[in-house]
């Protein structure tokens, strides 16, 4: 335990060293996981407890009973954008778990139309061609229990792979760190640590299809991108509370610190770090359906007239679990009250020990 909190100390430490040289990149795995967590604003650092734990928190895997298997899909971008996650957990014994996943965001059938323009300068519509750009996240997740009573770690280590057609391509590796402790009054408390050694990311660009690119446009002056890539760490600090109701009723509520290490327009900012807080609620009835809310992704927008706007991202979810197979269903950022990402979401899971 004194070596995983060393490392993990020292992680998020090396944010304080070189900080201007480091930038945006893997933005796609902020999106978050799980039509459930959705719902409630991202805000279940503090409480995740089953195989999407793998994303939220890796150290909520050891609260899993047997193996689970996850499923998500939505769209973005009036379906011009896909975002799929699959993930699988189990228990290696009472004190530690393992899992994996998959993620994939990406835009297909995009129209190529470098080659529209003849050597002659002819318009030819047969030289259009179609391509895809895809961002791939695989990631292996550890965790266990401390003998210290109540607290957990848990660890990712994450590949990245990036692909836009046959223009480049990207590899990048990264470590995710997490844990979790919950008193015996039912509070939970869980601290995320991503990228803690920053995730590298290093491109390829095919200098064949570059150079077509170029000579597409007569005059126009193209530059080779940077070939690297390195993701900033980030910090989510989250609380959690629960009561149980006449023993069919039960409400958990949540609050997320979502720690940046840049200076952004979040409501807390200053040049060290930005701080975007989240609320979520679960209220639910004998662990068969749930209704969840929350909001989040507080952030100070510059108006036309340089004055400030604040906006907020309100989610909304339902829920339905029997033996085993549970399904969510989450409409986030209702009314498009922000400038963040909305869609419908739909998850799955499924415990093994329905097979049982």
């Amino acid at each position: 335990m004194r070596t995983f909190l060393l490392f993990f100390i020292l992680g998020i430490g090396s944010v304080l060293n070189g900080q201007t040289t480091r930038r945006y990149s893997n933005e796609f795995l902020n999106i978050g996981v799980d039509a459930a967590a959705l719902g409630m604003s991202n805000a279940v650092t503090a409480q995740t407890a089953d195989v999407n734990s793998g994303y939220w928190n890796p150290a909520g895997l050891v609260n899993l009973e047997d193996s689970q298997i996850a499923l998500m899909h939505s769209s973005y971008f009036a379906n011009i954008a896909n975002y799929n996650y699959i993930a699988w957990a189990m228990p290696i014994d009472d004190r530690s778990a393992v899992g994996a996943s998959l993620i994939r965001f990406g835009v297909d059938d995009i129209l190529d139309t470098t080659q529209l323009i003849d050597d002659q300068g002819n318009i030819n519509y047969d030289r259009i061609s179609t391509f895809s750009t895809a961002d791939y996240a695989f990631t292996v997740s550890y965790a266990r229990n401390v003998k210290l009573e109540g607290f957990s770690y848990g660890v990712n280590a994450k590949i990245i792979r990036r692909i836009i057609g046959n223009f480049a391509s990207a590899w990048g590796f990264g470590i995710d760190a997490g844990l979790q402790f919950k008193t015996k009054n039912d509070w939970k408390i869980g601290i995320m640590g991503r990228d803690i050694t920053t995730t590298y990311n290093s491109w390829a660009i095919d200098d064949e299809e570059f150079e077509k690119i170029s000579g597409a446009i007569d005059g126009q002056n193209q530059t080779l991108p940077e070939t690297t890539e390195i993701t900033i760490p980030k910090l989510e600090f989250g609380v959690s509370k629960s009561w149980l109701f006449h023993y069919d009723y039960s409400l958990e509520a949540a609050l997320n610190l979502n720690i940046r290490f840049i200076e952004s327009n979040a409501i807390i900012s200053s040049s060290f770090a930005s701080i975007n807080p989240a609320f979520g609620f679960q209220f639910g009835y004998t662990d068969l359906v749930f209704l969840r809310g929350g909001v989040g992704n507080f952030q100070n927008e510059l108006q036309i007239d340089n004055s400030q706007n604040l906006t907020f991202q309100p989610n909304f979810g339902v829920g339905f679990k029997f033996k085993g197979i549970q399904l969510d269903y989450a409409f986030t950022d209702i009314g498009d009250q922000s400038v963040a990402l909305y869609s419908n979401v739909f998850s799955l899971k499924i415990d093994f020990s329905i097979f049982r």
